[in-house]
């Protein structure tokens, strides 16, 4: 359960302007005045502990604006795939916020803690319904880390939907102690088919995050009253096939990624467990039954 400290530190900011500030942080970010982004940066590297050493360009200066060092790519090989064909590769570099089986409609968010999966996913229980009994992870992306996100598995783009909503921090502490956070965010769920089944690839936003992209679509337009669904799967819209570990989205700023598999469809690998920070392209588990 969540501590009084948790509390203090979550619960004010149900009375910030979520949207508001995260629009303000979008313009700063983005500023492309020399001395100002690079006080920014060359701050954040320091305070966060940031490894250039591993991104293309290791000079905080020459990024044309902070947003540009947030996601920065990195060098080749630095995050080599899985040999085995069958590998579910982490999409993200970060820490296991949760991972377990999905029971009785519900997921883990913290200890004392679940969440629905038919909110999750928008309400939808047809939606939901692939993926009762299956297994999930939630995947925490802290200031520090790298914020591509890259497939876990080869799919086929089939839909996504946006699901407005607050822009909750979706840090250690918030998780403990905010009922329901991730149902409460704002988040974009990207849903895949695959020969093994269907994936979700679930993109949750926070505080601060200025905008989620994908690769298909860009930036992703935040905000709204409306959940706004787009299909893949007929011929109005291009097909969208992706490879595991090609890139699919980023985060301007940094959150969260859920990965949902249907039930038999995959298994973890047995001792990952809440806290351990991952990397992306790690193994987390297979696909079938390789354990």
């Amino acid at each position: 359960m969540y501590s009084l400290t948790d509390w203090l530190k979550s619960w004010p900011l149900a009375l910030l302007p979520h949207h508001l500030l995260s629009s303000i942080i979008r313009a700063v970010t983005r500023w492309r005045s020399g001395w100002l982004k690079n006080l920014l940066i060359r701050v954040f590297v320091w305070h966060f502990r940031v490894d250039m050493s591993e991104a293309i360009e290791e000079q905080p200066g020459n990024y044309p604006d902070f947003n540009s060092f947030f996601i920065r790519s990195l060098k080749p090989g630095v995050r080599p795939q899985p040999e085995h064909e069958d590998a579910i590769a982490c999409p993200v570099d970060g820490a296991i916020s949760q991972i377990g089986n999905i029971e009785s409609g519900s997921l883990l968010q913290a200890k004392g803690r679940k969440f629905s999966l038919v909110e999750l996913l928008g309400g939808n229980r047809e939606r939901a319904a692939a993926f009762e009994g299956g297994i999930f992870t939630t995947l925490y992306l802290s200031p520090r880390d790298y914020h591509r996100i890259h497939m876990p598995c080869s799919g086929q783009l089939t839909e996504t939907v946006f699901i407005p909503g607050r822009l909750f921090s979706v840090a250690p502490h918030t998780t403990r102690a905010i009922p329901n956070l991730f149902t409460r965010n704002e988040r974009q769920v990207n849903l895949f088919a695959t020969p093994t089944g269907p994936v979700a690839v679930i993109m949750v936003g926070a505080i601060f995050v200025s905008s989620m992209e994908t690769v298909w679509e860009g930036v992703i337009q935040p905000g709204g009253s409306s959940i706004r669904c787009r299909q893949y799967n007929h011929r109005d819209e291009p097909g969208v096939q992706l490879q595991r570990g090609t890139e699919m989205g980023r985060f301007n700023m940094g959150s969260t990624v859920i990965l949902l598999f249907s039930q038999g469809q995959a298994e973890w690998l047995p001792g990952l467990q809440a806290d351990q920070p991952v990397r992306t392209g790690q193994v987390l588990g297979y696909l079938g039954s390789k354990i």
